[in-house]
Parts: C-alpha cells; sequence; structure tokens
C-alpha cells in the first residue's frame, strides 16, 4: 500500500484525527492522503498539516492500508457507491459517522472488514476517548492497527457489542457539547456577578479540568466527591438546591436520551 491512512471527509473529526495522529508522531505527513468535497478544506490540510489531498475517493480507497470514513451519515451512500469494488483484502475500514451500523457499512461497501469508531472532539489535543468495534473478519493485525490510530487521540475502549456505540455518540461524543454550554453559563454567572470574563474563563476552565482529573485519579464516585464539596447549610448546597428545583440533572439526563435516540435514527 503507498498510503497508511486515507482520510475521506476533511471535517473538523477528521482535521481532529490528523493532528493527534501527527503530533504523536504515529505518522508522517507522507502516510497520508485526505479527500473533502470541498476545496477550502482540501487548501487547509495540505497548508497546515503537509498533507497531500484529493476529490478521488475511488483511488484513495484502492491505495489506502486504513480507510477512514469520516462523512457525515446522509452523505454515506454516495461516498459508498464511489469507493465499492475498490477495497481489497488487505485493507480495513474504519468509519466515524454516528449511527452507521456495521451491517449497513458491509452491505453498501460490499466488503467485509470494518471497524466503527466514535471518537469526540478532545482528540484535537490527545485527549480524546473513542468507543470502537469491528466484524469478524478484521484481522488481528487490523484491530492493532486501529488500535495503536485511536490510543493517539486519547483513550480507547474495545466493546465486542456494537449497540454500545450508539450510547457512546450519546454521552462521550455529543457529551463535550454539553459541558461546554454549562461552562459558557458558568462564566456568563461569573460576569453577572461581578468578575472580569477574562478571569471567569481562567477559572472555569481549570475548574472543570481540575474536577475531571480529581475524578480520574481518585476512582471515588462522583456523588462522593460532590458531597465532599457541600457543607450542611452551605453555599454549595444552597446553589445544588436551586439546580435540583431547575431539573438540571433530569434536563441533562433527557439530552443524552435524544441525543442517543437520534443517532440510532441517523443509521437509516
Amino acid at each position: 500500500m503507498s498510503t497508511q491512512l486515507g482520510l475521506i471527509g476533511a471535517g473538523l473529526m477528521g482535521e481532529a484525527i490528523v493532528a493527534a495522529v501527527l503530533k504523536k508522531g504515529l505518522l508522517s505527513p507522507a502516510d497520508i492522503v485526505a479527500s473533502d468535497i470541498s476545496p477550502q478544506r482540501r487548501d487547509l490540510l495540505s497548508r497546515q498539516y503537509g498533507l497531500t489531498v484529493t476529490d478521488d475517493n475511488a483511488r484513495l480507497a484502492a491505495e489506502a492500508d486504513i480507510a477512514l470514513l469520516a462523512v457525515k451519515p446522509q452523505e454515506f451512500g454516495t461516498v459508498a457507491k464511489a469507493i465499492q469494488g475498490h477495497l481489497n483484502s488487505g485493507q480495513t475500514v474504519v468509519s466515524i459517522m454516528a449511527g452507521v451500523r456495521l451491517e449497513r457499512l458491509c452491505s453498501a461497501l460490499d466488503y467485509p472488514t470494518v471497524v466503527r469508531a466514535m471518537p469526540n472532539t478532545p482528540a484535537m489535543v490527545g485527549e480524546g476517548m473513542t468507543l470502537w468495534t469491528a466484524t469478524d473478519a478484521v484481522s488481528d493485525e487490523g484491530r492493532e492497527k486501529a488500535r495503536r490510530l485511536f490510543a493517539a487521540l486519547g483513550r480507547e475502549l474495545y466493546v465486542a457489542d456494537e449497540k454500545y456505540i450508539d450510547m457512546a455518540t450519546a454521552v462521550s461524543a455529543s457529551g463535550p457539547a454539553f459541558v461546554l454550554l454549562v461552562m459558557e453559563a458558568l462564566t456568563d454567572a461569573g460576569v453577572h456577578i461581578g468578575l472580569r470574563r477574562d478571569l471567569t474563563i481562567e477559572m472555569v476552565t481549570q475548574m472543570v479540568l481540575g474536577t475531571a482529573r480529581l475524578a480520574q485519579e481518585t476512582g471515588t464516585p462522583f456523588s462522593e466527591l460532590r458531597h465532599m464539596v457541600t457543607s450542611p447549610a452551605g453555599t454549595t448546597a444552597e446553589g445544588l438546591r436551586v439546580l435540583e428545583n431547575a431539573r438540571v440533572r433530569a434536563a441533562l439526563i433527557e439530552a443524552i436520551i435524544a441525543t442517543y435516540e437520534k443517532a440510532q435514527g441517523l443509521g437509516g
């Protein structure tokens, strides 16, 4: 194979993967070819990352060791028609499309060696979370190549049951948007009570980062950590009372359920 990674779809997530594998030294720019329908996106990846770019998905798929599908789920049908028949037994197709299941991927591509994964945008800074699975046709070598790719993005977890991928779409892939919405609200609140915006942004960012690191490194349940911060009849208890009365917890649960159902629907 002349190309180790062929990226089909150079949007935000595709670019995040490129940035991560280059930063970690897993691949060099010469190892990656990227395609996108947008000339502007192709030009950006060429200028910023030194990649070879193309608009010929069929040729890219034929020459790539790993063909990474990073297009929108709605565009998969068109892409599949273009690359069907151009894949060979030595290649692995990796899909990060939300909702598109292995059965449909294999059928539309007429190709059995497929990995399905769900990364998230913190992969841009090497702090991503990727759940992935694979068909039985993917060899041990193919699985190891996929694992190394996902490990370059941050943490990776293999799951044998594909149903968990749609669940990861709702929790870890869409989750950053929900956390960022809370961070926006905390910042606006800080400004409202008199803090400078730049100071509040720094405080909120470090607070979220530190809280996540505390939970990760101690392994203490979230509820116990919350109780540690909440003194009886104290300031935090008063704020939590307001949040519970506003059904913030319930709203987040409902958001995850709605996102999960949307992910299932995208699969057609």
